[in-house]
């Protein structure tokens, strides 16, 4: 669970460590003239890119309930920032390195996506169990149902049931 954390707040920190290392990599190993317009065009979209997943990940309701991270979000965004990490050394593999991080990061905003979807779904359905479970017990949400007993709480008195009833005459 430390580790999934520690990778949680990394994902907020890379949206600007990580188009940095792109700035710096290209100084200190050399990016020629053409280098340099495509770092113009590269840094802007790895940051948005990274705040937008960031993003994702941190609306899904799991994750913010335990601030962590899932394995899965760290087995895809973390060989995500790898590729970013091997792009950003500006060597002979650096179309390598672009071309997987393009190809990851469109990976990491569709398993986001459907992480989302999924957790949200997930909370619905409980949710909507909890509502169906209240009803057949006839309290309300979080009442225990009749013939159960609930250690913490006493049994739920619905206590007299008065019916009014109205009768007009007519003229």
């Amino acid at each position: 669970m430390l580790f999934r954390r520690i990778f949680f707040r990394w994902i907020q920190a890379a949206i600007v460590v990580l188009p940095i290392w792109l700035a710096v990599g290209w100084a200190v190993f050399g990016g020629g003239g053409w280098g340099t317009l495509g770092l113009l065009i590269t840094v802007p979209l790895t940051f948005i890119s990274l705040a937008v997943i960031a993003l994702l990940v941190s609306m899904r309701p799991s994750v913010r309930e335990d601030r962590a991270a899932s394995w899965t979000d760290v087995g895809v965004l973390g060989a995500w920032h790898l590729a970013i990490i091997g792009f950003g050394l500006s060597g002979p593999s650096m179309a390598a390195f672009a071309v997987l991080s393009i190809a990851l990061a469109l990976a990491a905003f569709w398993f986001a996506i459907v992480q989302l979807v999924r957790d949200g779904a997930k909370r619905m359905q409980e949710t909507m169990s909890e509502y169906e479970r209240a009803a057949r017990a006839g309290g309300p949400i979080g009442a225990t149902p009749p013939g159960e007993s609930s250690p913490s709480q006493p049994p739920y008195d619905l206590g007299e049931i008065i019916v009014v009833e109205e009768h007009r005459d007519r003229p």
